[in-house]
């Protein structure tokens, strides 16, 4: 409790700045303006072999102003927040918009869009944790791993790290507003050997709320898992075959949706979605859900980075796409309205049409199931699709063994249309909550 009073003290404190920064901006000639600032602080232990090789304690924060005069826009940042300092990051906003060029899509959301006064979704859990708890918590972790099995034989350390903060946001149409959260993670990499082969894999879990965490000895006992499964892989040769994507990494594939049906990239004209809106891109049993007011969910927010209200939304409906990812800036530029997604998504949720993951194996039959991915090599301009992969090899809906040293390619359009089923075994670590991913066959270059 004294934890949570002293953050909200801060959070207050901050708030009175900001307040008199937009006046002060006022006061200078500004025709509107917007002040952010977020704040965290916490702690991060990473021990490696029994030792402990890095404590970090984090207090940080910075806010930031942008000013808008006469279709002009300037910004400026200070992380001191004394009343001199405060005027003189103020005075150099205006001073920077003097010398942009006049831009009228520029300029502060909309106020009927904006959210007065946010639902509160129970983001904030703090805990009280010690430097000696922390360690101890990351040397269980670690020591299940390495007592696991003996090829486990190395390992790149375990990582607990606990932290809270707030953001706040103001604006000259009269809001102000911010909320506290809190965000907890344990992490596990492990590293095996079998004879000249050596392979290195991971587990995790994260949470608002410490006490939701998986336990040490579970994260431990998953990476140990995890990486004595890719020992001795195999190489594959070139074909086109079914491919299954694990649900901790199918969230990749719709992470390329959202820059495709993003405004920056739709105004310049550099996605393969271009005048998509409406249009069937995926099969009719897809649908994604977007849901920001999910109780201690990962990435729950009320309001966007420009204090556009949040507000459930269907992304894609029956396979059709339903609406454009909108900033205020990118939607004047387009002609159409923001969609409050300034600074990201919240919260997609796809639907399920498969079983869980063995249902998903028997589904994709013969093929591969991709575990891993490496490297950048997706076009969002025309879709193009080739990363580096690795995972393993299906018969009968069976694991035979591990492959490594493969590519997988297509275009995304076509990977869209031909997802055949996603699985019930939903990820919940991150802001797409997604199960395994079937595509109905890709081209795997191999030997």
């Amino acid at each position: 409790m004294k934890e949570v009073n002293n953050l909200n003290r801060q959070m207050e404190h901050v708030k009175e700045r900001v307040e008199n920064v937009l006046k002060l901006a006022k006061t200078l000639g500004a025709d509107g303006a917007e002040v952010a600032m977020s704040r965290q602080q916490g702690l991060s232990v990473n021990t490696r072999l029994g030792e402990v090789e890095n404590v970090e304690f984090t207090n940080d924060g910075a806010l930031g102003i942008t000013v808008y005069q006469a279709g002009r826009k300037g910004s400026a940042s200070t992380a001191d927040l004394s009343e001199g300092a405060l005027t003189q990051t103020v005075t150099a906003a205006i001073n920077i918009a003097k010398y942009t060029s006049v831009d009228d899509c520029s300029g502060l959301a909309d106020k009927s869009l904006l959210a007065m006064t946010p639902k509160e979704l129970d983001l904030h859990h703090p805990k009280e944790i010690s430097t000696d708890q922390a360690i101890a918590l990351a040397k269980r972790c670690e020591d299940t791993a390495l007592s696991f099995d003996e090829r486990i034989t190395n390992s790149d350390g375990a990582t607990f790290a606990s932290f809270e903060g707030f953001k706040v946001y103001g604006n000259s149409h009269g809001q102000l507003v911010g909320y506290p959260s809190s965000r907890h993670s344990l992490s596990c990499v492990t590293i095996a050997s079998d004879g000249d082969d050596m392979e290195r894999d991971y587990a995790y879990t994260v949470n608002r709320d410490f006490d939701l965490l998986d336990d040490a000895e579970q994260v431990g006992r998953k990476a140990a898992s995890e990486v004595l499964s890719r020992l001795q892989p195999q190489k594959l040769s070139t074909r086109k075959v079914p491919v299954l994507f694990r649900a901790d990494i199918a969230n990749t594939i719709f992470g390329h949706l959202i820059a495709a049906i993003s405004g920056g990239n739709l105004y310049r004209k550099s996605s393969f979605l271009l005048d998509a809106l409406g249009q069937p891109i995926f099969p009719e049993h897809l649908t994604i859900n977007e849901q920001p007011h999910i109780p201690k969910a990962l990435a729950s927010s009320a309001f966007d980075s420009e204090g556009v209200a949040t507000v459930d939304r269907e992304i894609i409906k029956q396979g059709a796409l339903e609406t454009y990812l909108l900033t205020s800036y990118s939607a004047r530029k387009l002609g159409m309205t923001t969609t409050g997604h300034a600074g990201g998504i919240h919260n997609w949720i796809v639907s399920q049409n498969g079983g869980d993951f063995e249902a998903m194996l028997n589904q994709l039959g013969t093929g591969l199931l991709v575990t891993e991915l490496m490297g950048q090599g997706v076009n969002v301009v025309n879709g193009d699709y080739s990363r580096g992969a690795a995972g393993f090899w299906v018969e009968n809906g069976r694991i035979q063994y591990p492959v490594a040293e493969i590519t997988i390619a297509g275009n995304l359009q076509d990977m869209f249309k031909n997802m055949i089923s996603i699985g019930s075994d939903t990820d919940m670590h991150g802001s797409i909550r997604t199960g395994s991913v079937l595509i109905e066959e890709m081209q795997i270059a191999g030997n």
